[in-house]
């Protein structure tokens, strides 16, 4: 993802979207917190702002839980490919999880079924 194509807000809505669906499953294992942080890195946020983000995140209730929008279909399409690689980084995609990635691909314009192609692409075990 080029960084430099995101606005401010998208870059914040990015983070933002990745640390709500993270918390979704009710828990937040060590593989979760490496691609939040790699994510972080990667928008330009400082280490000390997304470390204290994550320490606080299972009990932060500021962090309201509604859908991101983004300025452009194309950044919400690469938002919810790498919320699906997240959220199935446990190798347990919880219901919750599906739902607010579909509830962030219909605010963004998307249409349900690029969000099904997408979802099976993403998760369908490698072949050999």
């Amino acid at each position: 993802m080029r960084e430099d194509v995101l606005t401010t807000i998208d870059k914040s809505n990015y983070l933002k979207g990745l640390l709500i669906l993270a918390r979704k499953d009710d828990r937040l294992v060590e593989q979760e917190k490496k691609i939040i942080r790699e994510a972080a890195r990667r928008l330009g946020f400082s280490k000390d702002f997304y470390e204290d983000t994550l320490r606080n995140l299972m009990n932060n209730r500021y962090l309201a839980d509604g859908p991101v929008i983004f300025s452009t279909p194309e950044i919400a399409k690469l938002f919810i490919s790498e919320g699906i690689e997240l959220a199935a980084i446990d190798n347990e995609l919880c219901e919750k999880e599906i739902i607010w990635l579909k509830s962030v691909a219909e605010e963004n314009g998307l249409t349900e079924e690029w969000f099904d192609e997408t979802l099976t692409l993403i998760t369908l075990p490698p072949v050999n």
